[in-house]
């Protein structure tokens, strides 16, 4: 079983069409990551939403499928990816540990405010769930899902929540509230990694059990220790039912 030394949060610029460049900054930074982390990325971060060619971002994403995969030697690797399914597209969560796909679920809270529920296909509720990676318990919200506290309910007793996003600049202090806030009612972990690009709010952010909030909109990557024993001890001194 390996022990997890730290969370990380990436924070770079990516662009539409840039597969290549997106690509190669973000395997750059996961491998510049220490050892035994785990590590959130932006959401979509290899293509944007880029609608102009889906079907060019798609096939890019398969491109490079297994290189994501081998990327997580050691390490835990959250990203969401544009895909496209029979049909439709989709923005597919994928979360890797040790060169093996370990969870993915389609994004279920389209944000239809940026249209995106004119391009891809919803996913499913019931897909939002805990899972577990050698002893932490995880889960994972998708950008705009972070706003629906019924949400939280359903990843209640993650020691650590996952948020790849991409939000605007427009409303970054609604980001930091609720990333906050969820380490807070759900005492726990919390790593979001959200997009540096010109018109998105940055404040990527890494939030503890007790509240301790940590960001820095200057850095591409974001590093905390991770000490499951403080989700312990928040959840001792502060009993609200999470097991």
């Amino acid at each position: 079983m390996m022990t997890f030394n730290n969370l990380i949060a990436l924070q770079f610029e990516y662009k539409d069409f840039a597969f290549e460049e997106n690509f190669k900054r973000f395997s750059s930074l996961v491998r510049k990551s220490p050892k035994h982390s785990i590590i959130c990325a932006p959401e979509l971060c290899l293509s944007n939403f880029c609608y102009d060619d889906m079907n060019k971002a798609a096939l890019f994403s398969k491109e490079v499928e297994k290189e994501v995969a081998e990327l997580s030697k050691d390490r835990v690797l959250a990203l969401t990816m544009l895909e496209k399914g029979r049909e439709e597209f989709v923005n597919r969560a994928r979360v890797y540990f040790d060169g093996k796909l370990l969870y993915s679920r389609e994004k279920y809270k389209l944000f239809e405010f940026g249209k995106e529920h004119l391009y891809f296909k919803r996913g499913k509720n019931e897909d939002i769930k805990l899972f577990e990676i050698d002893g932490v318990k995880f889960a994972l919200l998708i950008c705009f899902e972070l706003r629906f506290v019924e949400l939280w309910e359903k990843v209640k007793g993650a020691d650590v929540v996952l948020i790849p996003s991409l939000w605007g600049k427009l409303r970054k202090k609604h980001l930091e509230i609720l990333s906050n806030a969820l380490s807070l009612a759900n005492q726990c972990f919390v790593i979001t990694a959200n997009s540096a690009n010109s018109n998105m709010a940055k404040s990527s952010s890494i939030s503890d059990p007790f509240g301790e909030f940590y960001k820095d909109d200057r850095k591409e990557m974001l590093v905390k220790k991770f000490d499951k024993n403080l989700i312990k001890k928040m959840r001792r001194y502060l009993d609200v039912g999470i097991k």
